[in-house]
């Protein structure tokens, strides 16, 4: 399975779950789980942002060699999966993307209806959406960019938690 991540300047949050899904997939041996990133309106060319990178390293993720790249309808329709940080991602994602709707959720979204559908599979959380409607607050990863070191081990442990529980559950397309 191939997940596209996407957030706003691909140097934080995107990067982090792009580089954690790697780490994961090899640590549960699933080559065939790969993983990319991109943003809505990328800092092209940047690596990640030092802390954010900081934090990945303690989280068990590599950023050697990153460099953010903005979001493509290539990238889009190509991934098996689409997990974005806000729901304003998403999106823009469904406006450039719109035959990938049923591929594409939040991460956070992603991980509540695997959790509440026992999703085992893309399709299995597509399913889920109607059923399992989200409270009234929106599913989004908050942004760490200009903040403090602590908002970005927060935002990096939220991925990284939410993460696990998908690359424990969904593992089909």
């Amino acid at each position: 399975m191939h997940v596209l991540f996407v957030c706003t300047g691909n140097v934080c949050r995107s990067p982090t779950a792009e580089r954690l899904t790697v780490a994961f997939a090899e640590e549960l041996g699933l080559p065939d789980l790969t993983a990319e990133s991109a943003g809505t309106r990328a800092m092209v060319g940047h690596p990640m942002e030092p802390t954010a990178a900081q934090v990945l390293e303690g989280l068990g993720g590599d950023p050697s060699g990153f460099t953010a790249r903005r979001l493509t309808e290539d990238l889009a329709v190509d991934a098996d999966l689409v997990l974005t940080m806000t729901e304003r991602q998403r999106e823009k994602v469904l406006a450039m993307a719109p035959e990938q709707l049923k591929k594409t959720f939040t991460l956070r979204e992603a991980a509540r209806l695997a959790v509440a559908a026992d999703a085992k599979s893309v399709a299995d959380l597509a399913a889920a959406r109607p059923k399992h409607r989200p409270q009234d607050t929106p599913e989004d990863i908050s942004d760490p960019i200009g903040q403090d070191e602590e908002t970005f081990l927060a935002v990096g442990s939220e991925i990284a938690d939410l993460l696990g529980l998908l690359t424990r559950s969904v593992r089909d397309y």
